[in-house]
């Protein structure tokens, strides 16, 4: 007999299934698509030898989320492998500023601008598991660690309005090109909040790239689950909640949209208008490169770096980002760059290497990205175009048929406006417990949002135990002494 059903295997589904499992329920995880993992897959594109992320690619949450930390993915054998530069942002000018896992050695290069950057930073870092904990929690119950929230608020009050202390260009651009992940206007204190996030755990806990791709994540995940005696049933799309059947738990890893589908007219009215109201933010259109040799960036210190920024200035960020959230196109978008086999040289193999990329589009966009995330690249490394081997584009249009959840392409399952950060989907004490009996939602479309950190998938799964069957006390989640790798 199957006590719980997980419908959806991204991060947070499998999260969630994880700890249902823990705590001695039967999980069987329904997925659509035919291999498990949502925005944790890997896969070859061009050549059989080389392993695109089709999805995410470097994962800052992944090491520092306090699920993760439990679950604990170096023994069960995946290395998240460390950049020593984990971000680079370079100038139109030919100037690049980069942020290393060494807080001094980042203010060193960012000359004036480095002693702010140290007294913005470093307090964070110093406290980066409250700072953490605070933003991935239900962000319905008081913060455990008072010092870290007061440093964040204080911050992001700061810094999310149009003034800031920054005087040097490259200390500017640096933050507003990791405030930029937030993908929405800016600045704002939700964006605010997101840069000193990403920002300070460059320093911490770092970001890193799973050794030989993002979709290790979702298999140690899978492992755990199956060894716990859950199922995993792959090609199989769930329409209707009935065709779960009579089972008492359900979690549902879907966006708004998708559980509406699903539900039919089972909902509530006014719930259901509430979901309904629920906004998605703009696009992320996606190319996939297949080069013959490392990106060739004009400015040699930006060839270190994990991820690259390509936004321009400050107020060319500002510009970008305002305009794509009202959904106006612009021909010079802010791109994120990952060469994986920088960090992770297992990933280039006989000549041939991938390169992950993609910009920031409308809500919807139909336009292939593959030519215009490719003259972006050459602005910064002349020569780029003539490595390439191969290449895709995924509009944000069709990045809804690729993963149900990310809505236009929004690959963070809902706009992150202030208000939508605190009430998402819909404004509820449990944000996780549906009217449904036994119906929870586990997605990022609830608190605390995107990346892959798992914590909506754990805050779900422990609102179910709690509520369904009285257990308070979370489960173990570390490895037993079979399953260390």
């Amino acid at each position: 007999m199957t006590d719980a059903a997980v419908v959806g295997t991204g991060p947070n589904g499998l999260a969630a299934a994880v700890t249902l499992a823990r705590a001695g329920l039967k999980v069987a995880l329904f997925e659509k698509a035919g291999t498990i993992g949502g925005g944790l897959r890997t896969m070859p594109l061009f050549d059989s030898d080389v392993a695109h992320d089709v999805c995410s690619a470097v994962h800052p949450m992944a090491a520092a989320s306090s699920f993760f930390r439990a679950f604990d993915l170096g023994t069960r054998g995946v290395r998240l492998l460390q950049p020593d530069m984990p971000y680079a942002h370079p100038l139109p000018d030919g100037r690049a500023a980069a942020a290393w896992r060494d807080i001094a050695r980042t203010a060193r290069g960012l000359g004036a601008d480095g002693p702010r950057w140290t007294r913005l930073m470093a307090p964070l870092a110093q406290r980066s598991s409250g700072v953490v904990d605070l933003v991935l929690s239900s962000q319905r119950s008081l913060p455990r660690d008072l010092v870290a929230a007061v440093l964040l608020a204080s911050r992001a009050l700061a810094h999310g309005t149009p003034r800031t202390p920054f005087a040097t260009a490259e200390a500017r651009a640096l933050l507003t090109g990791v405030a930029a992940h937030a993908v929405g206007k800016l600045p704002t204190p939700t964006s605010a909040v997101v840069a000193l996030l990403l920002g300070h755990v460059a320093h911490s806990s770092g970001w890193p790239l799973p050794e030989g791709g993002s979709a290790r994540i979702a298999d140690a995940l899978a492992a755990d689950i199956i060894a716990h005696g859950g199922t995993i049933h792959t090609g199989h799309h769930v329409r209707d909640l009935a065709e779960l059947g009579t089972v008492p738990l359900v979690m549902l890893d879907t966006s708004p949209k998708e559980f509406l589908a699903i539900a039919g007219r089972r909902l509530p009215s006014g719930y259901a208008r509430a979901l309904r109201r629920f906004r998605y933010g703009p696009g992320a259109a996606k190319a996939d490169f297949l080069v013959s040799e490392p990106i060739p960036w004009a400015n040699p210190l930006v060839r270190q770096a994990g991820t690259v920024h390509l936004g321009g200035t400050h107020s060319d960020i500002v510009r970008q980002e305002t305009a794509t959230v009202a959904g106006r196109a612009v021909p010079d978008p802010f791109v994120l760059v990952v060469d994986p086999a920088v960090t992770d040289p297992s990933r280039a193999v006989s000549g041939r290497r991938p390169v992950w990329a993609y910009a920031h589009v409308p809500h919807g966009d139909e336009r292939d990205p593959t030519d215009m995330i490719r003259r972006r690249i050459e602005e910064y490394a002349p020569g780029f175009s003539d490595t390439i081997v191969a290449s895709r584009g995924l509009p944000a249009a069709q990045y809804e048929e690729y993963n149900p959840n990310y809505v236009g392409g929004d690959i963070g399952a809902g706009a992150m406006t202030l208000r939508q950060s605190l009430a998402r989907p819909v404004a509820r004490w449990d944000p996780y417990r549906t009217p449904l009996p036994g119906v929870y939602l586990c997605s990022a479309s609830t608190p605390p949002g995107p990346s892959v950190h798992g914590m909506c998938g754990y805050h779900a799964a422990r609102s179910a135990l709690r509520t369904r069957y009285g257990l308070r006390t979370p489960p173990d989640l570390s490895p037993k002494p079979k399953e260390r790798v």
